[in-house]
């Protein structure tokens, strides 16, 4: 009895570990994705709009989203290659 408690408390922490990397795993996918970053983009562009600022500034802010979101891609995506490398 007691060594059948003791593979269910491994089987639930071996999937609670495994659920953790599946939600890191879906936070970076979410964070590196253009369509993310668009509808953000799209949302504080509208807003603006909406708050009767100007479209150039609009534009603009929403052209330093995209910069912004690509400069993210761009570091998770260099630290996940050099998290990959085993020396």
């Amino acid at each position: 009895m007691p060594s059948n408690i003791i593979s269910k408390c491994s089987l639930s922490i071996q999937n609670k570990e495994e659920n953790i990397m599946t939600t890191k795993e879906n936070i970076i996918r979410k964070l590196t994705s253009r369509k993310l970053w668009i509808a953000v983009s799209e949302f504080v562009s509208m807003l603006i709009i909406a708050l009767g600022v100007a479209e150039n500034t609009a534009t603009q802010v929403a052209a330093l989203i995209m910069a912004g979101a690509g400069a993210v891609a761009y570091i998770i995506g260099e630290g996940l290659a050099d998290g990959g490398h085993v020396e």
